[in-house]
């Protein structure tokens, strides 16, 4: 049997042998860094030509600019011994892969390569060929220097059962480390059923149903970092795009891909990609509703095609070519354009495939008479001024902003438009109560912003990304998901959400309805109910209210014992909400108060009043920030160590979804909810 002191003792031998590998890692690294910079000074003057001087001169400037923008911190978290006859020796599992020369052996493996995977999915049922796995705990806050590597854990895989059972503390506390800053990765913790959705292939589009506190966002942001990893070339020419709720949320998020190497990927909101122009107008929630409805689509493309009319085919075409002019008939004419509306191309392609056609009848009258013609006498042909004129008159060009003023501005197009598709008070409900006098003086809403994509969708298809990563998905409208789908048309998607923390008027009550107006039908919905951020306490007070939302989610189960539940009635709410966040600086982490859109204003100067300084909701993600007095409307997606939620029944009212709100609102804390109340719970 091991004594207490020679177990010490050899704890203390094998952390020095690792921190000594991490020596040699940080010089390797500082090496690589160093030699990039190197190739970017001398790697322009060896190639054989200008432009790819260019070329290389630009990916080796990347290359370094990647490097140099690494973010400090511990360059291994992980190791994997491996059986003999695996052949792999040993492995130590990092956020990017280190080597001291090409063709030597990595001292530390990317987490995404294959052979990582086992450091995730291993167990003593399957092993996998691991005999160890070893984790490494680090300094909170390190910024990478050897001396924070302050223990490790081993997990003897051939041990069976009992290493079945056994939890890592290491990931425990890492997990239940203080909030204070952004968003961290989770490269260390990813667990098992996490590590499937991240490595799901490219092609595959999937959607995580996840719980609060069970790491969807996470699982989102990792499987992005995956497949920048496996498929570098396709994801970056094709793009990939992260799509969050509001700039606070992806405030808070932004560090987790540089942190796991992986940087100059776009993150945006919805509202941000479709803003063809300033939101200087609001609708009420009924015009609002009705346009954010699928049915939109359906108008808006009768609106449009309503310009592409063969009645308007009344005469022969006669283009001249030289002396002699070449004639279609107005029936045949027609039939072209009939044959194209009813194709259904893009708008600005149908015009464009029905002035092919045309010159292709043309171009058969001409052979017939003379021969063979020239590329350059179809060009001529096709840029003749009669045809044009009568494409005009056929086929016009079309801008959004025309189509959909055009709907806006007039009753009697509305009604043509919407006939069978919109009852008569909902085409009222879209009127604007006063007509601008052109398009270009016109005032736009939000919601009319998604109108003028799917109208600018309808004549021209913008471009997509190869990969898009949507969050907080329950809270998408039909219309929005349609924008979304259009950028996707080629590429994959992975959809993240919870329907019981669905707030807008129009959130997604299943999921095969929402992944249909994606344009993605065929996306496998894969749950994630077991928490890790929020503890049980906390959860089970959320799993009563979630009772009353009528969704059909799994309640979900949390890991963590530990935490705290406070409930206070109060007479004074500001006052007792003061008492509370005192009690919660006496801890550490950060402190969200958060509290009905209306109450902002008192609570903040109920905390200035007693001497507690407190930022708004975005400079609570900045490091640092101990105390954010937070929106209602803006704190999902958002974490905070203590929690205070401020009068619950005001929540509940604030909005017609209140009470999914009040749901979001109890599952920010990850240690400690209080819940200060004047007046009854509404749960």
């Amino acid at each position: 049997m091991t004594s207490p002191d020679h177990a010490q003792e050899a704890l203390q031998h094998t952390l020095r042998l690792e921190r000594a590998h991490h020596d040699r890692c940080r010089a390797a690294l500082t090496a690589l860094i160093e030699g990039a910079q190197e190739q970017v000074v001398t790697g322009e003057d060896v190639s054989a030509s200008g432009a790819d001087a260019e070329v290389l001169g630009r990916r080796l400037r990347t290359q370094a600019r990647e490097l140099r923008e690494l973010p400090e911190g511990p360059l291994f978290f992980g190791r994997l011994d491996f059986e003999p006859e695996a052949a792999l020796g040993t492995l130590h599992i990092g956020r990017l892969r280190i080597t001291e020369h090409p063709a030597a052996p990595p001292l530390v493996v990317d987490w995404r390569a294959p052979v990582s995977r086992a450091f995730y999915q291993a167990s003593a049922r399957d092993p996998q060929g691991v005999a160890v796995r070893r984790r490494f705990g680090w300094a909170p806050g390190s910024r990478g220097d050897s001396a924070d590597l302050t223990g490790l854990e081993d997990e003897h895989l051939r041990d069976g059962a009992r290493a079945e059972s056994r939890a890592s503390e290491i990931v425990a506390r890492e997990i239940e480390r203080p909030r204070v800053g952004p968003m961290r990765d989770i490269a260390a913790t990813i667990q098992p059923e996490q590590d499937d959705l991240v490595r799901t292939d490219l092609t595959t589009s999937v959607c995580v149903q996840g719980a609060p506190g069970t790491g969807k966002t996470a699982v989102g942001l990792h499987r992005a970092a995956y497949l920048l990893y496996t498929h570098p070339q396709r994801v970056r020419r094709g793009g990939l795009l992260i799509l969050g709720p509001n700039r606070t949320f992806l405030g808070y998020i932004a560090e987790v891909l540089p942190a796991l190497g992986e940087t100059g990927v776009r993150q945006s909101t919805v509202q941000e990609e479709i803003a063809r122009h300033p939101v200087t107008a609001a609708d009420d929630e009924r015009a609002a509703a009705v346009k954010h409805d699928a049915r939109m689509a359906e108008v808006l493309r009768r609106a449009l095609y309503e310009r592409a009319s063969p009645d308007a085919c009344a005469d022969a075409l006669a283009v001249p070519d030289g002396s002699y002019r070449w004639r279609v008939s107005a029936e045949e004419l027609r039939g072209i354009v009939a044959d194209v509306r009813a194709e259904q191309p893009p708008y600005a392609v149908g015009r464009e495939r029905v002035r092919a056609r045309v010159v292709a009848v043309l171009r058969a009258q001409a052979e017939r008479r003379g021969g063979p013609r020239t590329t350059a006498w179809t060009r001529r042909i096709e840029r003749a001024r009669a045809l044009g004129a009568w494409l005009d008159a056929v086929w016009p060009k079309a801008r959004p902003e025309e189509v959909v003023a055009g709907l806006l501005a007039d009753p009697d197009a509305l009604a043509r438009a919407a006939d069978g598709v919109l009852d008569a008070d909902e085409q009222k409900a879209l009127l604007w109560p006063r007509p601008p006098r052109s398009w270009k003086s016109a005032r736009w809403s939000a919601a009319d912003l998604v109108l003028l994509d799917e109208a600018a969708g309808l004549i021209e298809h913008p471009e997509g990304y190869a990969h898009i990563v949507v969050d907080e998905a329950q809270d998408l409208s039909p219309m929005e998901c349609r924008a979304i789908a259009r950028r996707s048309v080629h590429g994959s998607l992975t959809v993240l959400g919870d329907l019981a923390q669905g707030t807008t008027p129009w959130a997604a009550r299943d999921w095969p309805d929402l992944l249909r107006h994606l344009g993605k039908p065929d996306a496998a919905v894969t749950a994630l109910t077991t928490g890790f951020r929020v503890p049980a306490a906390v959860l089970a007070l959320a799993n009563r209210l979630l009772r009353r939302l009528h969704v059909a989610v799994p309640e979900p189960r949390s890991l963590r014992r530990d935490g705290e539940l406070t409930v206070r009635a109060a007479d004074d709410v500001p006052a007792a909400v003061v008492t509370a966040v005192r009690d919660a600086l006496g801890g550490e982490g950060s402190v969200g108060v958060v509290v009905a859109d209306a109450d902002v204003p008192r609570l903040r100067a109920a905390l200035a009043a007693a001497g507690i300084e407190a930022s708004d909701a975005a400079g609570a993600v900045d490091a640092g920030a101990r105390v954010a007095v937070v929106p209602a409307s803006v704190v999902k997606g958002l974490e905070y160590d203590h929690v205070v939620a401020v009068e619950p029944a005001a929540v509940a009212e604030a909005e017609e979804r209140g009470l999914h709100r009040l749901y979001v609102v109890l599952t920010r804390a990850v240690s400690a909810l209080t819940v200060v109340h004047g007046r009854p719970l509404p749960f």
